[in-house]
């Protein structure tokens, strides 16, 4: 066998071991935390403790909490609503503006242009973060739907009956999928793509969604395409879902509610939206894989295997392209990977519960909103050190945000705690985020059990799958999440 394919089949190999390596930087780490106790301790200990938890529900939790429905209605005048909208909206829309200024005309030193840690930072993580701890933020401060929105008003006071736009029917057969695939070319551009650390290039990225969104708000009405089209929209609203405030149906108004109750809905999604949630799983695991030393040993390989001549009149692409071929290979496949599990999994569940009545296509849809704590959790795990070290960027580069050597704020000679988040800290976060999100999707998926089978016990048969799944996913990012951080005494 020729000494590429060999290397490119240890390659292979490779990403599907459990082999562990040497150190690597995740998110701003160069050091690493001394467990007190072996890591297949915690490990271990997680896994016990989302299968006990499992036992728990199923003893004491003999019909639906009712806890979760609980809910108070603060209820507003529609005018004051709009006009405390008015201010978030404003300010949105004026930093979309100044980041695209600042990476088409400031400096292309990425340290110093605002664009880079606005967009990876504050807008995907922050925005993220601050969705779970309140609600559809996002819905308050789209800059997209706010610019959109004064068009159509300025459109109404030229002639009162004037659209702006075609306002063609939207084909139900697309549903989510245009945001999904939007998901995993945004998940591409973060992990794989070359200019994502350019301003420029994320300038004219940032346009060239502007415009896509534009477009189709005004080929299919503004609400429908933000409800079914727009990535941003549907990604922080799912996660709007855990957030303890919510907006009053059909009334002007905030609804104050228990965490995570938006999460159980009566009717089953789409399978667009089982796509879209699968994948924010299924790409910030690959985010985290990234950092590990068994994926370090594959670039190295893919490098190694690149450098060497070509044969015959096939070209070869040069190492770094293919590196991000690889990378771009395996990212579609990761969620492929995901997706095909979780539908074997529900397969296996409509199974355990003996009513044959049920097919797989509705469990898919019934349960895949209880997995969003998951992905909540492993977003917390995996980006806490990125937004509170890389965010603190944003506080100097606000008095110069095109890197021009002003100081408008005061605040351009604001130094960067790098001490702020500890290793340690960062494993605890990841540890307790990690556990506690799975116990809260087994909850969630029990409840949804008991709703969806005829009777208690065929809801418990029906949760084995699941659990199996969630503690086996439990233990695997535990270990991604630990090979950046944590020294395991291997070199």
């Amino acid at each position: 066998m020729p000494r590429r394919w060999r290397k490119l089949l240890g390659c292979l190999a490779l990403i599907f071991g459990l082999a562990a390596g040497g150190p690597a930087a995740a998110h701003g780490f160069g050091q690493r935390y001394d467990l007190p106790i072996p890591l297949s301790f915690y490990i271990w200990s997680a896994g016990a403790t989302v299968a006990l938890s499992f036992v728990g529900f199923g003893l004491f939790l003999r019909v639906e909490n009712r806890l979760l429905t609980w809910h108070i209605d603060w209820q507003a005048k529609g005018r004051l609503v709009g006009a405390l909208a008015v201010v978030p909206r404003a300010l949105a829309s004026g930093m979309l503006l100044l980041v695209i200024v600042a990476g088409l005309f400031g400096n292309q030193d990425p340290i110093r242009n605002i664009a880079p840690v606005m967009i990876w930072i504050i807008g995907w993580v922050g925005l993220a973060f601050l969705s779970v701890l309140l609600g559809d933020v996002w819905r308050l401060i789209n800059p997209w739907n706010a610019v959109f929105a004064l068009a159509e008003i300025c459109c109404r006071r030229v002639r009162a009956d004037a659209v702006l736009g075609f306002v063609r029917p939207y084909p139900e057969s697309l549903a989510a999928w245009p945001a999904f695939l939007l998901l995993v070319a945004f998940a591409w551009m973060e992990l794989v793509w070359s200019g994502r650390n350019d301003p420029a290039a994320l300038a004219v990225a940032l346009v060239t969604y502007s415009a896509l969104t534009f477009f189709g708000m005004a080929l299919f009405g503004r609400q429908k395409w933000l409800a079914q089209g727009e990535m941003f929209t549907l990604v922080f609203g799912t996660f709007a879902r855990f957030g303890p405030l919510a907006a009053i149906p059909q009334r002007p108004g905030v609804r104050v509610r228990m965490p995570a109750a938006g999460l159980l809905t009566e009717a089953p999604t789409t399978f667009s939206m089982v796509a879209l949630v699968i994948g924010l799983l299924a790409t910030v695991t690959f985010d985290g894989l990234l950092e590990t030393p068994l994926w370090a040993r594959v670039d190295v390989a893919v490098l190694d295997w690149a450098s060497e001549p070509s044969f015959g009149p096939v070209p070869i692409l040069r190492e770094d392209q293919m590196v991000r071929l690889v990378r771009s290979v395996a990212l579609v496949g990761c969620v492929l990977l995901f997706l095909t599990a979780y539908a074997a999994v529900c397969r296996l569940t409509a199974a355990a519960a003996g009513e044959r009545a049920l097919r797989t296509g509705a469990v898919l849809r019934s349960f895949v909103l209880t997995l969003v704590p998951i992905a909540i959790a492993y977003h917390v795990a995996h980006y806490f050190s990125l937004f509170f070290l890389g965010g603190q960027y944003v506080i100097p580069l606000l008095s110069d945000p095109l890197g021009r050597g002003w100081n408008l704020l005061g605040t351009a000679h604001y130094q960067v705690d790098i001490g702020l988040v500890t290793p340690r800290l960062q494993w605890t976060v990841a540890v307790v985020a990690v556990v506690l999100g799975h116990v809260c999707a087994i909850y969630l998926s029990h409840v949804t059990a008991l709703r969806l089978f005829a009777d208690r016990r065929a809801a418990l048969r029906s949760q084995i799958p699941m659990v199996a799944l969630m503690v086996t996913y439990t233990m695997l990012s535990l270990w991604i999440l630990s090979q950046p951080i944590v020294e395991t005494g291997v070199r």
